[in-house]
């Protein structure tokens, strides 16, 4: 399908969200891909994955770059060649980016599971969220916390942070539809503003 949501965070940030309910062989036309993405496209198993990841080129297609603009670092952060700031998602049938002229960006879609509850520990102290008597808002809230604390640790990059120790993230009301978290780590500490959105039994989070 089309694009299915675009959101203008600020005048230089954007957000991007492709539902992905193409076929393989429909989402491959169009797309020219690098040697490189070609091989980790063939290398993946799953065919959801490889949706995802044709998805994601079709966005980029949407706001005029193509799969040779995107480049990656030593440690898998993406990075856009004219110097913009990128981030990526997809899970299952939707995937998103979030591009900004020039501020650090991070972008996360989750599926809204119960699993959450049961691995909450390993992110987040969960004690503080045993007031919460309905499941079904339990692991809103949960996937919202995990989504944003995604996002930070994108926009940090280097695969050095714990969740529990180095990101934190300011407690919210649904309402609020956003929160704001931090990245304390190494002596420094970065302040980030995080909006999420639901749909379809998905949950959007970006950080900038």
């Amino acid at each position: 399908m089309p694009l299915y949501k675009s959101i203008i965070v600020n005048n230089n940030t954007k957000v991007f969200i492709w539902k992905i309910d193409e076929s393989l062989v429909i989402l491959s036309d169009g797309i020219a891909l690098t040697q490189s993405s070609t091989a980790r496209l063939q290398a993946m198993k799953s065919e959801l994955h490889q949706r995802g990841f044709l998805s994601v080129r079709h966005l980029l297609k949407e706001v005029g770059y193509t799969d040779q603009d995107l480049i990656y670092d030593a440690f898998g952060k993406p990075h856009l060649k004219d110097g913009k700031h990128i981030s990526i998602t997809h899970s299952h049938h939707f995937s998103g980016i979030i591009i900004s002229e020039d501020i650090p960006v991070g972008i996360d879609i989750e599926k809204q599971r119960d699993k959450i509850v049961k691995i909450a520990r390993k992110f987040t102290p969960i004690e503080e969220y045993r007031t919460i008597a309905n499941h079904e808002a339990l692991v809103s809230k949960l996937t919202i916390v995990w989504g944003a604390k995604e996002s930070l640790y994108k926009i940090y990059g280097k695969k050095e942070l714990l969740f529990l120790r180095d990101i934190y993230i300011a407690d919210f009301l649904f309402t609020d539809k956003k929160t704001t978290g931090e990245i304390a780590y190494k002596g420094a500490t970065n302040t980030y503003t995080i909006p999420f959105l639901e749909f379809e039994g998905f949950t959007c989070v970006y950080a900038y």
